[in-house]
């Protein structure tokens, strides 16, 4: 199959269940599983990740928005979906009807979305999101804001039409290393637990309490709670070979065309490399729009039959060339890997000055996913 596409991805639901697993074996007995499946289950196919995790026994998907939660719902997915972005209350009703669960950031939208679930005549499951130092979204809760922010909770899950099933905080830095992450990711941690506290002692409870991101889960056992919501580490990434995860990806093309050019030849768009002596340059059908970052032109290498071959010129929006001199055993419809086993994500990522999660979600719907 892959010898009529242009360029495709390589998936792994093996190494996906292995990584499941995996993190899984890492938690406490009767900790939940979330499996972040937004943005197309960071470009890995969400349709086919949760049918294979939802069969292993995952408890929770979540996703960013109304879209993502009904191509699960459309595709057969069963299990609890939570949406951690706005839905407008007008759509309360398929939310209900979906069996799906809203985060809620504040008294106002718990407001609108209960009037919505009693005008429908049903009740909107909720999750309440509360802002513990990541400054993005959720109740205001931190030093002065604190007991206003209590009674703003309490006050949410009072109102008709609600089931305020769970609660849940993001970590900004518990990914990161070093002391200052260590302390501000604790602080974030202490202050949701007493957030919980606060509510409780005004009588307001959750089944479900949730806050351990990826680096949450890998560093930060104790704050597993009731579920854990790992995210790039069931893809793969990110542990450090401290779970054995395996990455789930693998981005390949072919190469199109050989040409052999004089030296002192302009390659590619504004003519930023020239070639020293005679090259034997190969193009690839990869480019931009497939995910691969115009700011990685002439500063990464991919692997191909016989060794690592150097990107040279501007990355165009469909193609790309490489440089094959020292690659004789490359050939018109040798294999390339941008990142695989061979070649490493965390290293492009690097060169491109950005994470893995951001070129895992680049791969354009363009690239055909095969299921392996």
């Amino acid at each position: 199959m892959q010898e009529t596409m242009r360029t495709w991805a390589e998936i792994s639901l093996d190494n996906l269940e292995h990584n499941y697993r995996a993190i899984r074996a890492a938690l406490p007995q009767e900790c939940r599983f979330l499996a972040l499946m937004k943005a197309d289950a960071y470009g890995h196919g969400a349709v086919a990740a949760a049918r294979r995790l939802e069969e292993c026994g995952a408890d929770y998907f979540a996703v960013a928005c109304l879209a993502e939660a009904l191509e699960l719902r459309r595709a057969g997915v069963k299990a609890p979906v939570l949406i951690l972005g706005h839905t407008p209350e007008d759509y309360t009703p398929i939310l209900i009807a979906e069996n799906l669960t809203q985060t809620v950031t504040c008294l106002a939208k718990a407001v609108e979305y209960s009037a919505a679930a009693v005008k429908y005549g049903g009740t909107l499951r909720i999750h309440l999101k509360i802002d513990t130092g990541m400054s993005r979204l959720g109740y205001l809760v931190a030093g002065q804001h604190f007991e206003q922010g209590v009674e703003n909770i309490v006050s949410s899950c009072t109102l008709p039409g609600l089931d305020a099933e769970g609660i849940y905080t993001h970590f900004a830095v518990s990914d990161e290393e070093g002391e200052e992450a260590r302390d501000y990711t604790l602080r974030q941690l202490e202050l949701f637990r007493s957030v919980i506290a606060a509510a409780q002692a005004r009588g307001v409870s959750f089944r479900v309490r949730h806050c351990a991101n990826s680096g949450g889960v890998l560093n930060y056992p104790e704050a597993a709670m009731d579920m854990v919501r790992p995210g790039l580490l069931l893809y793969g990434y990110g542990d450090g070979g401290r779970l054995g995860l395996k990455p789930c990806m693998r981005l390949m093309t072919h190469v199109s065309t050989i040409k052999i050019y004089d030296a002192h030849t302009k390659i590619s768009y504004g003519g930023i490399y020239e070639t020293k002596t005679a090259t034997r340059v190969g193009v690839l059908p990869i480019g931009y729009a497939d995910g691969l970052f115009r700011c990685l032109s002439n500063k990464c290498e991919f692997y191909t039959q016989g060794g690592f071959a150097p990107q040279i010129g501007r990355i165009c929006m469909d193609m790309c060339m490489i440089d094959l001199s020292r690659l004789p055993q490359a050939n018109v419809e040798s294999t390339v890997e941008i990142f695989g086993p061979n070649a490493s994500l965390d290293k492009l990522a690097a060169e491109a000055g950005t994470v893995p999660y951001e070129l895992l979600c680049a791969v354009s719907k363009r690239v055909p996913r095969v299921y392996i």
